[in-house]
């Protein structure tokens, strides 16, 4: 086994001790009773087909796995949509400035740094995954990576003007946070730089041009529509 693929393994081994950790109920740590079996039934069987893992796609931890937290409402961007997303930005992101403002499983941003960019900020809301978010970044050595709890829109507006290269928006599909995560970003991002969108429908320039942001490139998978968007000329 090579020393590439036993690190791989180690890492993996880690997280889902970890996992395994969380996941366990204070009630089962005490002896007391808690909450029914049944709810903990309901919340894996509303956690989305394909939670539990995702892969890099390419760039320094190419083919990769790493497990995910299975949580409610969870939808890491599939690895099609992934690896159309960084053929349209080229495989080479060394020195870019991004940021992931609904982070999730990380899978978005890992990829952005695997293909050398030189600061990916994942921002997120939710502890569970803020907490497994850390510990990828620390078993993959990750130093670029930066973890940040908190609101991905809110941490947008905090940013300084036209100073991130490439903006990763994946909002909660049920949420009605789009437009306004459209609007942070589209302050956040370069002159020259990206946003990218992924949400349950197409969004058409007349919609964007508001925010001065133009459709560069889009792509529907299944229910996934990716967009590309740049400052409008």
């Amino acid at each position: 086994m090579s020393r590439s693929t036993l690190k791989t393994t180690a890492i993996n081994a880690e997280i889902r001790k970890a996992q395994a950790a969380a996941a366990t109920p204070p009630e089962a740590a005490t002896g007391k009773k808690g909450a029914p079996k049944n709810k903990d039934k309901a919340a894996v069987a509303a956690a989305p087909k394909g939670a539990g893992e995702i892969r890099i796609i390419g760039g320094r931890w190419k083919r990769t796995r790493l497990p995910v937290a299975q949580r409610p409402g969870l939808r890491p961007t599939p690895d099609r949509v992934r690896e159309t997303l960084f053929n349209w930005l080229g495989q080479d992101l060394a020195g870019w400035r991004c940021l992931d403002a609904f982070a999730g499983t990380g899978a978005l941003g890992l990829e952005a740094a695997s293909r050398g960019a030189a600061a990916v900020q994942l921002v997120e809301s939710d502890a569970a995954l803020v907490a497994q978010l850390n510990t990828l970044q620390q078993r993959l050595q990750a130093t670029a990576v930066r973890v940040q709890r908190g609101d991905g829109i809110a941490v947008l507006k905090q940013a300084a003007p036209a100073s991130i290269d490439l903006v990763l928006l994946d909002p909660p599909f049920d949420s009605d946070l789009f437009g306004a995560a459209l609007q942070a970003a589209a302050k956040a991002v370069a002159a020259d730089g990206f946003v990218y969108l992924e949400a349950p429908r197409a969004w058409a320039d007349e919609e964007l041009a508001p925010w001065g942001l133009a459709l560069h490139r889009h792509l529907k998978a299944g229910v996934v529509h990716a967009h590309l968007l740049r400052r409008s000329a």
